[in-house]
């Protein structure tokens, strides 16, 4: 049975990795995870007492800690996704997203090269980096990113997940570690931490609170659901060529405010009693200040994994975004748990400005 690390696993994309990992392929997992405010282990409890499943927690940017990952559990494979991942933090406090994204990648990295050399058959090995399309920068009206595309990253978490690809893309390069990087699009779905776009807006319209929406709300974003999204890393983990990328997209432009309008228009026709004063939860909107470099527009050309590997999503948007809201109204104990003062239900990109 072969043996995947994966870093970050206890995080939204991460828990979603490991429960197709574990109930959907034949794989030894070690989730290696520090547990910051948004790792949560609740996400993985269907897989918990898994035989396959190992918890470690750790930081990658300890090296003590990630050599002895390595000599405790040898992988075959790496799926690194821990990182520092909300834009709006980033503007607050850049200095944990430099450390984590780019020195804890560094961590990574040269553990995995002074283990890959050490085997007898390196070309089984592989490190699979995990990004996000927001290393691209903006697009204009029209246009998609692809795997060619400049990187002109605009928010300190952007920059920080850029030079993590350099990182990794430079240690193929100058030393031949078997690497593939993807950087995907906007990911949705359960157990994603509450503040984030479409969990806040579901959590604050239970709760009569304002949903607050950045700018006009016209900001384009291509909305990926998570399980799609585990489908393609697993994929690319499994037969992704070495020295590749690979963009993963869900085909679904919207704005941000017809995301929130969605979400509105399904709240309303599963929920008969609405918060005092409003008959349509669409009432609640309301439109704050933008916040710094905001990228206006992004879009995946997802072309290159479905021709080269045979992935495509298997979600629309008003099938994901249907069971998302499902899955919320029916875990709401997971959602008090993450709600421990860690989080206020706020936007946290302009510190005062907020909903």
């Amino acid at each position: 049975m072969k043996t995947v690390i994966v870093t970050g696993g206890a995080g939204f994309i991460g828990s979603a990795v490991i429960r197709d990992l574990i109930e959907n392929r034949d794989y030894r997992v070690i989730n290696f995870d520090k547990l910051t405010y948004a790792g949560n282990l609740e996400s993985l409890a269907s897989v918990a007492d898994h035989p396959n499943y190992r918890f470690e927690r750790g930081d990658i940017c300890d090296h003590i800690a990630v050599k002895n990952l390595f000599i405790e559990y040898p992988p075959d494979a790496i799926m690194h996704l821990a990182a520092e991942s909300h834009v709006d933090r980033s503007i607050d406090g850049p200095d944990e997203f430099i450390n984590t994204n780019i020195v804890g990648t560094s961590v990574l990295l040269e553990a995995a090269r002074s283990y890959w050399k050490g085997l007898e058959d390196q070309t089984a090995f592989r490190f699979h980096h995990v990004s996000t399309d927001e290393v691209y920068g903006t697009l204009g009206d029209s246009g998609l990113f692809d795997e060619q595309s400049p990187y002109q990253p605009n928010s300190p978490y952007s920059a920080s997940k850029a030079a993590s690809d350099h990182l990794v893309r430079a240690w193929h390069e100058t030393y031949g570690l078997p690497v593939v990087i993807t950087n995907c699009s906007n990911n949705y779905g359960p157990c994603q931490f509450p503040e984030k776009l479409i969990p806040l807006i579901i959590q604050n319209a239970l709760a009569g609170k304002p949903l607050p929406v950045y700018g006009k709300g016209e900001q384009v974003r291509d909305w990926l659901y998570v399980d799609d999204h585990a489908r393609a890393l697993c994929l690319v983990m499994e037969e992704g060529r070495m020295g590749e990328t690979y963009n993963i997209g869900g085909h679904n432009e919207m704005q941000n405010i017809e995301v929130v309008k969605t979400v509105c228009r399904l709240l309303d026709e599963r929920i008969a009693e609405h918060p005092p004063g409003i008959s349509e939860f669409s009432e609640l909107i309301c439109f704050v200040t933008d916040r710094p470099g905001h990228d206006q527009r992004y879009a995946i050309d997802a072309g290159k994994i479905h021709q080269d590997l045979g992935w495509k999503p298997r979600e629309t948007f008003e099938s994901g975004i249907a069971k998302t809201i499902d899955w919320y109204l029916a875990n709401q104990q997971w959602c008090d748990h993450v709600r421990d003062g860690s989080y206020q239900g706020e936007r946290l990109g302009l510190a005062a400005g907020g909903v």
